[in-house]
């Protein structure tokens, strides 16, 4: 089996983006929708959303898009702009984003970025990269030789040939063991080699043409959090979800598509598909809906870059976006 092939680091544009950009992020049904209107109002924004599931077209309540009405109020970019059998991955949404950008730039105006995909965050600001290379006749052979000889002598080599991935795990640690020599043989360089040269590939990263940015993620208490996840995803049923699904499968998208196994959708699909009872669609619905919810806090509380605030401190937040951004 060949080795895998990694594609290249991608190449953005080095022009500066000199103009105020306003970051917000948060779990789903904290509040962010009626906060990014407060900036709008005081920071003369347009939003350039961040969200996987509101670029698709026909999908409004499941993805709890902005309301019409909330739209009218400021131009919104990257919303509707894909059907929902079309692929849509980080890489496009940088390219998108970086364009609404320059065009709001040239307009003397604030961006708001806002939403809660958390890879879309760290690609925009710090690149997108390949997976660390594999390679599975590799990796069984390695996994021959640990019956044979022994994790110790597979320790000793790693920590010959890669010091430093040596020291930080254990020798226990079959997993990583076995996977810090896999990137060595595959590729020729050493684990750590990899992650340096990712961590400096971040600083020509598309983010790197921002001068002016003020990163805020919204927080709440947890029992909260989950109380409006519940009363959001009752409200989602009441304002037409299952219809909404049911549109889309009259328009001939399948339930199997990427889109409609969404949260959400995949609950109402399958609720349609009479595998579930109103009421099961439901329980999973929320059940799932908090699950993700977490998952989003983990991705955002890696990034540093973050200012946490719950979401009655919008003073606060208007204040220090005020001072770091010179409006």
């Amino acid at each position: 089996m060949k080795k895998s092939q990694q594609p290249q680091q991608p190449q953005y544009p080095q022009a500066v983006i000199d103009c105020p950009i306003i970051v917000l992020v948060g779990p789903t049904a904290v509040g962010k929708t009626a906060l990014s209107l407060q900036l709008v109002q005081q920071f003369d924004c347009e939003i350039v959303s961040m969200d996987s599931m509101q670029v698709y077209r026909f999908m409004d309540i499941g993805t709890a898009k902005p309301s019409p009405e909330e739209q009218a109020q400021v131009p919104h970019h990257l919303l509707d702009i894909v059907a929902p059998d079309e692929q849509y991955d980080a890489a496009r949404f940088v390219h998108d984003a970086l364009v609404a950008i320059e065009e709001i730039a040239s307009r003397n105006r604030t961006v708001l970025l806002t939403g809660g995909t958390g890879l879309y965050l760290k690609a925009l600001f710090h690149g997108l990269f390949s997976s660390l290379p594999t390679d599975t006749t590799v990796r069984d052979t390695l996994r021959e030789r640990l019956q044979q000889e022994g994790r110790e002598v597979l320790y000793a080599e790693l920590c010959q040939l890669d010091p430093i991935t040596g020291q930080r795990i254990h020798v226990h640690d079959t997993q990583r063991l076995l996977r810090g020599l896999e990137i060595y043989l595959t590729s020729g360089k050493t684990w750590t080699e990899l992650l340096a040269e990712q961590q400096e590939q971040q600083k020509g990263g598309p983010g790197s043409r921002f001068t002016r940015v003020f990163q805020v993620a919204l927080n709440c208490d947890r029992e909260q959090l989950y109380q409006r996840i519940d009363q959001r995803s009752q409200i989602m049923l009441e304002q037409g979800l299952i219809e909404e699904v049911e549109q889309l499968r009259n328009m001939g998208y399948a339930p199997a598509l990427p889109s409609m196994q969404a949260i959400g959708y995949k609950h109402v699909n399958t609720f349609l598909a009479g595998q579930w009872s109103k009421t099961d669609m439901l329980t999973y619905l929320v059940r799932d809906t908090r699950r993700y919810a977490k998952r989003q806090m983990t991705w955002f509380r890696k990034h540093q870059d973050l200012h946490w605030f719950t979401r009655d401190e919008y003073a606060q937040i208007a204040a220090q976006a005020a001072e770091r951004l010179g409006l």
